[in-house]
């Protein structure tokens, strides 16, 4: 009997999942957009809190007095034109209606401070709104496979072809143009826009990923089977066996596997140790569980 294997078609795969749900993410990714236009009107220009292109249209603004919109469709356009040419076309689609939308939003938007007065509210305060909004626009418009352009591009680029970490590419980006802002608008401005750009990035990662309601433990131990009846019977949770050896002294042990809740976490690993005290445990956020173990 001859068992045919069934090859999996990747670009059709890939081409489903990037159709599925399609006006759902659509409509969640304009959304996050539009809290980005509303952040940089009502808390990021006011506060002249300085990061990528939305940085320098402010910084355009007070010297020069040209539109921060324009500046930004101006920048987001050569940015695109820069994408194109060095990351390719299927990166580039990706970008396109982010990087026109968002100036259009900001220009639409531009009249949102005129009727919410938020009269002496501390700068810190602000800032600290301005980067809440921000990090869940931004996580909104990544989580759906979309981009909003911007210094983006220029990250990735520099990823790219100078072959250096991402992290690495975003402090010569980000770091430049905040420092040119501290120039303009004083250091206060400066280390305001280092405090919002690091917790959009943290609220931004929260968007995406969720909040870990769960931790997968990884338990290297003799004991196998007293710490696999521990977590069956008290935590009520399954778990996978993998056989092990160590590679200093070839000693075979087992490899515990298992996703527990958060709050069963403290619970679980104090019921290991006091199993057995050498056992080596990992724990790794976890943010989604699918299947059975």
């Amino acid at each position: 009997m001859i068992i045919k294997k069934h090859k999996i078609d990747n670009a059709k795969l890939l081409n489903e999942i990037k159709e599925s749900k399609k006006i759902k993410r659509s409509l969640m990714f304009v959304f996050g957009v539009f809290l980005l236009a509303v952040s940089f009107n009502l808390f990021i220009k006011p506060n002249h809190l300085i990061s990528g292109v939305s940085g320098i249209s402010i910084i355009t603004d007070k010297l020069f007095k040209i539109d921060s919109s324009l500046i930004i469709l101006l920048g987001n356009s050569l940015l695109l034109i820069a994408s194109f040419v060095f990351l390719g076309k299927e990166d580039t689609s990706r970008t396109v209606i982010g990087s026109l939308l968002y100036p259009v939003f900001i220009k639409l938007t531009e009249f949102i401070p005129k009727y919410i007065d938020l009269g002496t509210t501390e700068p810190i305060v602000l800032a600290i709104c301005g980067a809440l909004m921000s990090g869940i626009g931004t996580g909104l418009i990544f989580k759906n496979n979309f981009t909003s352009g911007g210094t983006d591009v220029l990250k990735q680029i520099l990823t790219k072809y100078g072959k250096m970490p991402y992290s690495m590419s975003n402090i010569y980006s980000e770091g430049l143009i905040m420092f040119a802002g501290g120039i303009v608008f004083g250091w206060q401005s400066f280390i305001y826009s280092i405090i919002v750009l690091s917790i959009s990035g943290i609220v931004s990662d929260r968007v995406i990923l969720g909040i870990s309601e769960y931790k997968t433990l990884q338990i290297v131990t003799t004991k196998d089977s007293e710490i696999k009846s521990f977590i069956i019977e008290n935590l009520n949770h399954g778990l996978t066996v993998i056989e092990a050896k160590g590679a200093f002294t070839d000693t075979k042990k087992k490899v515990l596997l298992c996703a527990i809740p958060t709050r069963q976490y403290f619970i679980a690993t104090e019921g290991i140790k006091k199993i057995d005290p050498d056992a080596f445990v990992i724990a790794i956020d976890t943010y989604e569980i699918q299947g059975k173990m």
